[in-house]
């Protein structure tokens, strides 16, 4: 194995192929990160126990798995969590129907509770077969005991755990040669840090990216929009980012990307007074060009030959492609103050819609084919996307229905309208072990309970976003008023409002916590939302679980779904406190939990100073959160907090602040700051 970064080996086999995700990332390896992680400097298994060969079909790669390692990853898989048994293919598609690998953001990577990491580099339909199957003749030397033939289904079918080490066997179709890349640890949770400053590092967005989130009405006028934009503001609903849906350009299956004037008179006059209001705003879009558009002459040679919705699909691969699509959004959208994007619908989707994208068989002028671009096309955009911003020297956060490998740096979450609540859970436990990001959207609700339990979820994951394009008012006034609730009364709009704007207010105050969960994901490539498995690969407990997750290094969440009033929570070690009572609770258990509807389970690691800070109705450009800490627990005395503009990119150069706050003996409040960063983002108010 070739030593590639500290804690990272490479094997190379045969003559890989020119288009992966390796060979067409522009972000630099984390080198100085990396190396601040603490390894043996020896791989986790060794060459010998590797096998790679050609065949008939492509490459095949056999990999050792032991009898007690568990194996998660492969990007945002929504129908599992533990992937140990299971087969795995790499295909992007939206509407992913069962647990066959198929996902808005495919990547081959996995890591093991044994503490190392596996990444495949190829952007071709892969298959996993994760200890599935054993070798010939293995079985030969197992002890049986004597057994009851099974009768039922069940019994016959169910699969059984493995007593014996196994393999996990990778089929490359078509390839000739392939780069693997394996990840030290030592442990699960270190092996995801190196494979994210492998990609490049996590994103960090704009602080006013972290705060409430609403799309409007896909028919809106111009009056609709500013009729809910100054709702928000006089109702006191905090929103930061205002999202406009197809309607707003004159074509959009495919786009035109020329904002409709009949629709929008005077767009830019209406824009300005959004950005008055301290609104950013987001603008719907395909990557398919209709005809109309004024870059669809210029992308023609450079597109595939295939189109989409009557529209090009541009190959952003090739470096004058993206140029072109670049500067355009720089010109016409980012200089004008356009805040961010939201991609749709460039994930496929094969099982529902036969027209929702190009044939796998599509030729690209880069020499890519079809199934190489479906893999790659949101991160081809995602990058694409940023330059923009690169050049206008301020951060984005946008969204995106599509990713890949390497793709930690964009600043883009995954979204989807198509799944139940339970599978948005899912997503959020599972994007962390592959360097993604993952909103869990709230639409129009079926009741006022449906509503606020999903928007409970919201708040507590990477994107609190509203996804309101198909109603025309906000989803409180939608639902059924006056409605009894699982024995609680619910006084109508007025009522299921204020829940509402509770929530959204939530959510601003845990914006300092959060900010500096993402500065450490850009700086350490530690995921700010993770699976409880991931810290704790030695508790068994934790391999399945699904429903709960951490939130940065010290909040738990158990997210409760509409019809339920009362969850099971299970505990990792140490000792924990309820956020809402600070009751306490001893690791290693579980416990149930009946919050009531306007709340969820939240809890807090013992000995944590948790910063919160005043909600805002936004996150101004010169804004200062006054943040007071809560102590849970007598340890809790110290906590640190991530400090810059909140805007640009002067982090890079060192315009950032470590601030270390900490409660002395008789009270008093110390912040101690490290780094160059003059301006102050938090004022310390209390203790609580």
């Amino acid at each position: 194995m070739e030593r590639i970064a500290n804690g990272v080996w490479r094997v190379r086999f045969g003559q890989p192929e020119q288009h992966t995700p390796v060979t067409l990332r522009e972000t630099e390896i984390r080198t100085e990160q990396l190396n601040e992680l603490k390894c043996t400097g020896t791989p986790p298994f060794s060459i010998d126990e590797v096998s790679l060969k050609e065949t008939n079909r492509g490459v095949q790669i056999e990999l050792p798995l032991a009898a007690e390692e568990h194996i998660y990853g492969f990007g945002l898989q929504l129908h599992r969590v533990d992937h140990t048994g299971r087969k795995k293919v790499i295909r992007v598609n939206s509407d992913p129907v069962a647990d066959t690998g198929d996902s808005h953001a495919p990547v081959p990577f996995y890591v093991s509770t044994s503490g190392y990491g596996v990444y495949v580099d190829t952007l071709r339909y892969a298959t996993f077969y994760c200890g599935t199957n054993l070798r010939k003749g293995d079985s030969e030397y197992k002890k049986y005991e004597q057994k009851t033939v099974g009768t039922s289904e069940m019994e016959l079918y169910s699969r059984q755990a493995s007593e014996s080490n196994r393999t996990v066997v990778v089929d490359i179709p078509t390839a000739k040669g392939i780069d693997l890349y394996v990840f030290e640890g030592p442990d699960l949770a270190t092996a995801v840090q190196r494979y994210n400053l492998f990609s490049g590092g996590g994103c960090l967005p704009p602080a006013w990216g972290l705060g409430m989130w609403y799309r409007t009405y896909s028919a809106a006028k111009r009056e609709d929009v500013m009729r809910l934009a100054n709702t928000f503001r006089e109702e006191r609903m905090p929103v930061d980012v205002f999202g406009f849906e197809p309607g707003w350009q004159t074509k959009a299956y495919s786009c035109s990307l020329v904002w409709d004037e009949e629709r929008f008179p005077e767009h830019e006059t209406m824009l300005g007074e959004l950005y008055g209001m301290n609104y950013r705003v987001n603008l719907w879009e395909h990557l398919f060009l209709h005809p109309m558009s004024p870059i669809y002459s210029e992308l023609k040679s450079h597109s595939g030959n295939y189109e989409v919705w009557e529209g090009l699909v541009p190959d952003l691969s090739i470096p004058e492609a993206r140029s072109i699509f670049a500067e355009y959004h720089k010109k016409e959208f980012v200089d004008k103050g356009i805040a961010g994007f939201k991609l749709d619908e460039c994930d496929s989707s094969d099982y529902v819609h036969s027209n929702w994208s190009f044939p796998d068989v599509a030729e690209f002028p880069s020499g890519m084919d079809g199934e190489q671009m479906h893999n790659q096309l949101g991160t081809l955009y995602q990058a694409t996307i940023q330059g923009p911003f690169e050049k206008a020297g301020k951060r984005t956060l946008s969204q995106v229905r599509a990713s890949g490998a390497l793709a930690s740096s964009f600043p883009f979450v995954l979204y989807s309208d198509l799944y139940n609540h339970k599978v948005f859970i899912r997503g959020v436990v599972n994007c962390g072990f592959s360097g993604l990001l993952w909103s869990p959207e709230v639409r129009q609700a079926e009741s006022a309970e449906d509503l606020i339990r999903r928007i409970q979820t919201a708040v507590f994951s990477p994107m609190a976003l509203l996804n309101c394009w198909r109603i025309p008012n906000p989803p409180w006034m939608q639902v059924d008023r006056d409605k009894n609730i699982r024995g609680e009364f619910m006084a109508g709009y007025d009522k299921t409002r204020d829940i509402c704007r509770n929530l959204f207010e939530l959510r601003m105050a845990f914006i300092p916590y959060l900010y500096t969960a993402y500065a450490k994901y850009a700086m350490e490539g530690r995921p700010p939302f993770r699976a409880l498995v991931m810290d704790n690969p030695d508790d068994s407990y934790t391999y399945d679980i699904d429903d709960a997750y951490m939130m940065g290094e010290s909040v738990l969440v158990a997210p409760i779904v509409t019809g339920s009033s009362e969850r099971s929570v299970y505990f990792p070690k140490g000792t924990w406190r309820c956020f809402w009572t600070g009751a306490v609770y001893e690791g290693g258990q579980s416990y149930t939990f009946s919050p009531g509807l306007e709340r969820i389970p939240v809890f807090v690691k013992d000995g944590t100073l948790l910063p919160l800070a005043k909600p805002q109705q936004y996150v101004a450009d010169d804004a200062i959160f006054e943040v007071t800490l809560q102590q849970f627990g007598d340890e809790a005395r110290e906590c640190i907090l991530y400090e810059d503009d909140g805007l640009t990119f002067g982090y890079r150069s060192g315009q950032y602040n470590w601030v270390k706050v900490s409660i002395n003996s008789d009270g008093t409040i110390d912040a101690g700051r490290t780094g160059a960063y003059e301006r102050r983002l938090y004022h310390i108010v209390g203790i609580k």
